[in-house]
């Protein structure tokens, strides 16, 4: 089953970007070529550029907090596996401390080096980190793998209170999941939501029925228009029925 999500605002959309990004850093870290790296170094400043937002850190905060309140209230509750709600809560404390503990604006440490910023500058422009342009970064890229791989990680740690804050947040609003196996006919699905607020829709289907769900939505309706791709890779309109599993994500 491919899992398709899409966050329903703002700011659900900035930690999924954010998840892409450290996963993407996070594979390319432990390798050894210069390229892939190079891939790493670039990934980090994209994570510089989106985890800008000012209220980042005090909505995950506050979202890290509420949860904590949320799930004590159910120590109580002889359906709950105490021992696993209390490594949860441990988690969530300990990340929210973690983040606490961060000062200063996010990503100021790399802001504040001149040479990462010097890259910066010339990665943006097609072909702007050659060696002819960066010959000091073509010096670091013919280090050790391990030096190289030390480097990039102590450039990546003040970031992983915030990784570690947003995997759980994102985590509990997966869980929070209503799932309901559909069909769409003709390749076309629509559902009110009642005024519900929800954060994020969740669509799975079979990889081998070849459809592609395009998903919008606003806080009464949801629709799901399904595609398929020919061999130019253009989306068509996907004409047939449509089995899926369709989840709707609140926190």
């Amino acid at each position: 089953m491919i899992l398709y999500e899409y966050p329903l605002n703002e700011r659900i959309r900035t930690l999924l970007r954010l998840e892409d990004l450290f996963t993407r850093l996070d594979y390319f870290i432990p390798r050894e070529h210069p390229l892939e790296h190079h891939v790493a170094l670039t990934t980090l400043f994209d994570i510089l550029d989106v985890a800008a937002r000012a209220d980042l850190k005090s909505d995950l905060l506050q979202e890290l907090d509420r949860q904590r309140q949320t799930l004590t209230q159910y120590r109580n509750n002889p359906a709950v596996a105490l021992a696993t709600l209390d490594q949860i809560l441990q988690r969530i404390d300990n990340a929210w401390t973690a983040l606490n503990a961060t000062t200063g604006k996010t990503g100021q440490h790399l802001r504040d080096n001149e040479w990462l910023m010097s890259i910066r500058s010339r990665a943006i422009i097609a072909g702007g980190a050659c060696e002819f342009d960066l010959p000091s970064y073509h010096a670091w890229q013919h280090r050790p793998p391990e030096v190289r791989m030390r480097d990039i990680s102590v450039w990546a740690a003040p970031f992983r209170p915030l990784y570690e804050s947003l995997t759980i947040v994102l985590s509990l609003l997966r869980e929070s999941a209503q799932r309901h196996v559909l069909c769409a006919q003709q390749g076309s699905f629509q559902q009110s939501l009642g005024g519900k607020t929800y954060q994020m829709v969740q669509v799975r289907l079979d990889p081998a029925l070849g459809a592609i769900p395009e998903i919008s939505a606003n806080k009464h309706m949801l629709w799901i228009r399904f595609t398929s791709q020919d061999g130019d890779l253009r989306p068509r309109p996907f004409d047939r029925a449509v089995d899926f599993e369709l989840g709707l994500c609140v926190l």
